[in-house]
């Protein structure tokens, strides 16, 4: 259970782990975020603190060209409840969380941003709201403090349409702000940039997800990351996650369908060509439509063809040895 009663304790600059593993692990994907590293820490700390809860805090820098880099280093090197995760270069959101959620140790994990538009200090309350039974709590930035054009009418239309195919109807995906049960992370692999369809995934695994309303400030340094650009890679992401909830352990029921649909009709079309050819005489060699069965017919072997496939690597993708699709150059801090 989480402990408010913590307001008068005396500030100090980090909270060692007392037991084995911490409670709560905190995962911050940090990309040219140089302004803001020192005092996120800090306020992610000192809000932990104050829940009497053992925690880590694990920054996995992602390429950064700023001045990132070193500040980490700087803190990781100060702190025993820092843990920096250095890429070898920039990959992309998504690997910097599968990243952090590879070296977090806590039974509790809670991702955020880097750039403080995120609050911290809602933290305690998705650990409470998580502590209700739920696998997944998810922050919905209600008031959120973003351009109404180009960030929050984009993000409207996403989180319908990925409610709709998913299933999981949120406000809001895109906010990172979200806790998780360990054990529902160590379910799923990351590739692409799945991670804002992180909900979707673990209810695909069986997880218990809800959401509350959290903070939300505007970006006091930089710029966003994101503009209307990535709203392509929304719609094929969905496609991706659409077809792993509904077919990943049976790609021959959407294949073989279709094939089977494709083959159906050409064969119906030949059958047809055949009987007004042989009864009634009738010359079919120039028609559209004998060309079109053919087509049908051969479609149809194709796509049972890539079923078959598709069902093969299937099994390999459940039986193989999983690769990291991120490349760590060094870890810092808590022993490494």
């Amino acid at each position: 259970m989480i402990n408010e009663s913590g307001s008068n304790k005396a500030t100090v600059t980090s909270k060692p782990i007392t037991s084995l593993f911490p409670q709560v692990s905190v995962v911050v994907p940090i990309y040219n975020e140089v302004e803001s590293i020192t005092s996120l820490v800090e306020t992610i700390a000192s809000t932990l603190r104050e829940t009497g809860l053992d925690y880590e805090i694990i920054c996995v820098d992602d390429g950064s060209r700023d001045g990132s880099t070193e500040v980490l280093r700087e803190l990781a090197a100060l702190r025993s409840d820092l843990k920096a995760v250095i890429l070898r270069r920039n990959y992309g959101q998504t690997p910097a969380m599968a990243a952090g959620f590879r070296y977090a140790q806590g039974k509790i994990i809670v991702t955020l941003d880097g750039d403080l538009q995120n609050d911290p200090a809602d933290i305690p309350k998705l650990l409470a709201k998580l502590n209700e039974g739920y696998d997944l709590v998810s922050g919905w930035r209600k008031n959120r403090q973003d351009d109404q054009l180009t960030r929050l009418l984009p993000s409207k239309i996403a989180n319908w349409l990925i409610g709709r195919a998913t299933g999981v109807e949120l406000h809001d995906y895109g906010c990172s702000l979200k806790a998780y049960r360990a054990e529902v992370l160590a379910d799923m692999n990351l590739y692409g940039e799945l991670h804002r369809f992180l909900p979707a995934l673990a209810y695909i695994e069986g997880a218990r997800i809800t959401e509350i309303p959290v903070g939300h400030h505007a970006r006091r340094y930089g710029k966003s990351k994101y503009g209307l650009g990535r709203t392509s890679r929304v719609i094929l992401d969905l496609f991706t996650v659409f077809f792993i909830k509904k077919f990943l352990t049976r790609p021959m029921h959407v294949f073989g369908l279709f094939g089977l649909i494709s083959m159906l009709l050409g064969t119906g079309f030949g059958i047809y060509l055949t009987v007004i050819k042989l009864f009634y005489g009738t010359s079919i060699g120039h028609r559209p439509l004998l060309i079109l069965a053919v087509l049908l017919f051969l479609t149809g072997i194709q796509l049972l063809s890539f079923g078959l496939l598709a069902e093969l690597v299937m099994r390999t993708y459940h039986e193989s040895q999983k690769r990291p699709i991120y490349r760590v150059r060094e870890i810092i801090g808590q022993n490494s």
